[in-house]
């Protein structure tokens, strides 16, 4: 019964809506933008860590999205009266136990791949490490990166799924429009003009992923989870000149870009993987019901609070 947690926030639906339009036009006036400058994105970011820093970049891409977070939680309590519970889970308290799960196997994962990947090309790689830089970037990873991968969360997969879930009465029709809104989020990032669109597979892929482990899981904590995991440790391990992260991490990636066939393993091999392992974790049953199942009217809702 997550989505039927707004309805503890349920002040009129117009509540749901001011927030994601003005962060989806504030997305579209960016990509407008980027394409409507003289200056690529990879050029400009390369000028910015020139005059700056990597560190310092990072900060400033950070900064406004883990600001987001803090506008994100106070609409829900202020305006909606809804608490953070609600907004995170169908449990009676946050399972700190599921994000850290997610966080480590993820966090594991992305290691060891990462690892065999330099292992069998060693000639794409160079050794990056330095240690004051390193320090600096793990001080400001681990403190802005889970803010800035949360606001997506309770942006896209709270705030926005219990919305259009409210409205729609059904599950399928948002997850369907906050994994797509959530790829074409990353519509700006360096990656899609070095790589092309077809890195939106991965990016939309993702947010399907993410929106049917909210969904199955009935909170948002597997996905916290998991995305705190692969932005920081992504950021700590590798980095290259044509990513939206570049930082002081332990390698960099010196080859040349290319949309290769590890994009489709992550989507339609990885993925499904980890829904199997989190599913016989926690015992998910019903799949069908709660991916494509209506939302409880909320006269039911409240007689089952009672």
């Amino acid at each position: 019964m997550y989505i039927e947690q707004g309805y503890k926030g349920y002040k009129g639906l117009w509540r749901y809506l001011i927030l994601p339009i003005g962060f989806i036009g504030f997305m579209i006036f960016n990509y407008i933008s980027a394409l409507l400058s003289p200056v690529s994105i990879d050029v400009l970011m390369q000028n910015l860590i020139d005059q700056l820093g990597s560190n310092l970049v990072l900060i400033l891409l950070l900064a406004p999205l883990a600001a987001g977070l803090l506008i994100v939680l106070g609409w829900t309590l202020l305006v909606h009266g809804q608490s953070l519970i609600a907004l995170t889970t169908s449990r009676k308290k946050i399972d700190w136990k599921r994000v850290g799960f997610a966080f480590v196997l993820w966090g594991i994962i992305t290691i060891v791949v990462t690892l065999i990947f330099i292992y069998l090309e060693p000639e794409k790689y160079v050794f990056n490490f330095q240690l004051r830089p390193f320090l600096i970037l793990a001080i400001i990873g681990i403190l802005l990166i889970p803010l800035q991968t949360s606001f997506e969360e309770y942006m896209f997969r709270a705030h926005m799924m219990q919305g259009i879930g409210l409205m729609a009465k059904n599950r399928w029709v948002p997850l369907l429009i906050t994994s797509v809104l959530f790829g074409l989020m990353h519509l700006g990032n360096p990656e899609v003009v070095k790589l092309g669109y077809g890195i939106m597979i991965y990016y939309i892929g993702t947010g399907f992923f993410l929106g049917i482990l909210t969904l199955m899981d009935e909170g948002l904590e597997l996905a916290l989870g998991f995305h705190a995991a692969n932005n920081l440790i992504g950021a700590l391990l590798i980095t290259a000149d044509w990513t939206a992260f570049q930082t002081n991490s332990i390698y960099k990636d010196v080859s040349e870009p290319i949309l290769g066939w590890d994009i489709l393993i992550s989507v339609f091999v990885v993925y499904p993987i980890l829904l199997l392992v989190f599913s016989k974790k926690y015992g998910w049953k019903n799949w069908k019901e709660r991916l494509f199942g209506k939302v409880m009217p909320i006269e039911e809702f409240n007689k089952i609070e009672q």
